[in-house]
C-alpha cells in the first residue's frame, strides 16, 4: 500500500523548486538531498522516480529542489504529483493514540450506540482539518469531521462516531426550510 509523504503544491521562483505540502512526521528523512523519491504524476501520466537536490522550509512548507526540474515550466508541470512510499518502510507507532491513515482504512464504524455505521475508507487532510471517508453499510460516503467530539474513540479495530443529528442522515438535506 502506498503512503502520501508529500504533494506538490506549485512552483516557487524561476530556477525549479517546488512548494511541497508536508504528509510525513519525518521530512527530514523522506527530503534529505540525494533521497530518491517515487512520484505519480497529476492526470493519470503515471509514476516517475525523483532525486532530491536541496529541500528548505518555507512557511510551513517545504521547498524542494529536484535533478532535472530546472526552470518553472518544468516546475508548474509537476502541481498535483504525490510523493509515495510504501507503507511497509514505516514503523507502526507505539502511542496508542497516534495513527498512521493507513492504520484506519478498513476499521469498522460503529455509533455510541454499537449500531454499525460502515467502514473507514480513507482520510482526508483538508485546509480545514481532517476528514474521516466512511463507506455506510447502504453504500453511501459519508465525511466525518475526525475531532474528539464527532469520533471520541479509535482504534486500529473500531471506530467509534457520536455524530450531531443529520450528520448520518442523507434525508436531513431534504428537510431544509
Amino acid at each position: 500500500m502506498d503512503l502520501v509523504v508529500g504533494r506538490v503544491v506549485k512552483s516557487h521562483g524561476i530556477r525549479g523548486e517546488v512548494v511541497v505540502d508536508v504528509r510525513t512526521d519525518e521530512p527530514e528523512m523522506r527530503f534529505t538531498p540525494n533521497s530518491v523519491l517515487r512520484g505519480r504524476l497529476p492526470r493519470g501520466a503515471g509514476e516517475r522516480e525523483f532525486t532530491v537536490t536541496a529541500a528548505r522550509e518555507h512557511s510551513g512548507r517545504l521547498l524542494v529542489s529536484l535533478a532535472g526540474v530546472a526552470d518553472r515550466d518544468s516546475a508548474d508541470a509537476l502541481r498535483g504529483t504525490l510523493f509515495l512510499i510504501d507503507s511497509s518502510q514505516v514503523e507502526p507507532s507505539d502511542d496508542p493514540d497516534e495513527f498512521y491513515d493507513h492504520e484506519l482504512e478498513g476499521v469498522p464504524v460503529q455509533l455510541v450506540d454499537g449500531s454499525a455505521v460502515g467502514i473507514v475508507e480513507s482520510v482526508l487532510h483538508l485546509p480545514g482539518g481532517e476528514l474521516l471517508s466512511v463507506r455506510t453499510t447502504d453504500d453511501r460516503e459519508v465525511l466525518v469531521p475526525f475531532v474528539r467530539e464527532i469520533v471520541p474513540s479509535v482504534s486500529r479495530e473500531l471506530i467509534v462516531l457520536d455524530p450531531p443529528e443529520g450528520l448520518l442522515n442523507p434525508d436531513s438535506l431534504d428537510e431544509a426550510p
